[in-house]
């Protein structure tokens, strides 16, 4: 083959390969030895927007590793971390437009998509953590999975979130009736604002990037989130009482896209969802590992850690649930709480 014709196929096999990099799911020659060496591989593109360090990546990094184990090199998981393939909306609309093959979202963020989804920003949904994995293993939470497949998603699995708390800089919030008066960071959720209006607080969905300043300057008196979250945005520099709450439980998911589920070969999909579902079992432990140093560190710097009675909370917002906007999904809310 002369000079030329080499160089003119390398662009034409460069660009088919670029061309199949911007689609969910890819099938390209496996060069590697090993099992299925030599073979044409399925590789699926998951986005997200967290680092490569987080408990969802790691976790990620699992659930490739046991695609390829079960499947015998045959499919494998191509990650993309920490935004490089746009923010977590915009990683939700490349699925739905069959651009992405996976991502993982915040049930929160689904909520525009899946009204159904609101159930679990409802103040107190969840009795404790055993219920709320007890709920997500259950029917419902299968059917919750399921919900998305008119705007093309499917659910894999549930990753562990955590629990939301509060965290206040000058007064401590031992009961509901502490955070009467205060301003309190929420985020941009119509349910979360209307916990805090029905503790008798004033919400204020501050953007995450503003809130250290805003902390620090009194523009807020409190915010609230996970363990790893106040501990990663070093909110223990200017919040010196974190109080067990646990108001809300709103879980990850690790989402597919049904165009390119239903693409996929029967016994690569059963290989998929073993593996997604091994990965949940490994992210809870990380995160519940990470939730605790953060914990430690919070108490290492000051910070009061404190266990209230959560009776009063609970009554405070008992109420929310049987306002006109969540009648949709109060069937599902009356569901959870038959869980046992």
């Amino acid at each position: 083959m002369n000079k030329s014709a080499s160089i003119f196929l390398a662009g034409v096999t460069t660009g088919l390969l670029a061309a199949c990099i911007v689609g969910a799911l890819v099938i390209r020659p496996k060069t590697s030895g090993g099992p299925g060496a030599g073979v044409r591989g399925i590789v699926l593109k998951l986005a997200h927007g967290l680092d490569e360090s987080h408990p969802v990546h790691q976790a990620m990094i699992l659930m490739k590793q046991r695609l390829e184990e079960l499947t015998g090199g045959k499919a494998t998981i191509d990650l993309y971390s920490g935004g490089v393939l746009g923010g977590e909306t915009d990683c939700l609309e490349q699925v739905q437009k069959g651009e992405l093959a996976m991502t993982k979202v915040s049930t929160a963020a689904l909520e525009a998509f899946i009204p159904e989804m609101k159930v679990f920003s409802i103040p107190f949904a969840f009795r404790d953590e055993t219920h709320f994995w007890n709920t997500l293993h259950s029917g419902v939470g299968k059917a919750l999975l399921a919900k998305g497949a008119a705007q093309n998603f499917r659910g894999l699995c549930y990753y562990d979130s955590g629990d939301r708390n509060f965290y206040s800089t000058k007064k401590p919030i031992r009961s509901a009736d502490d955070v009467k008066g205060m301003k309190v960071r929420v985020m941009n959720s119509r349910t979360a604002m209307d916990m805090i209006n029905a503790m008798g607080g004033s919400p204020c969905p501050i953007t995450w990037g503003e809130l250290y300043t805003a902390l620090a300057q009194g523009t807020v008196d409190a915010a609230e989130n996970n363990p790893p979250s106040f501990d990663t945005s070093r909110h223990y520099e200017v919040c010196k009482y974190f109080t067990f709450s646990a108001h809300q439980r709103i879980p990850d998911m690790v989402i597919i896209s049904i165009k390119t589920w239903d693409a996929l070969p029967q016994d690569v999909r059963k290989a998929l969802q073993q593996a997604a579902d091994e990965s949940e079992v490994y992210q809870r432990k990380l995160w519940k590992e990470k939730t605790e140093q953060s914990l430690a560190l919070a108490k290492e710097k000051g910070v009061e850690l404190i266990t209230p009675e959560l009776d009063g909370f609970r009554k405070a917002c008992a109420g929310i649930i049987r306002q006109q906007d969540y009648a949709e999904i109060v069937s599902i809310y009356n569901e959870i709480q038959e869980v046992k």
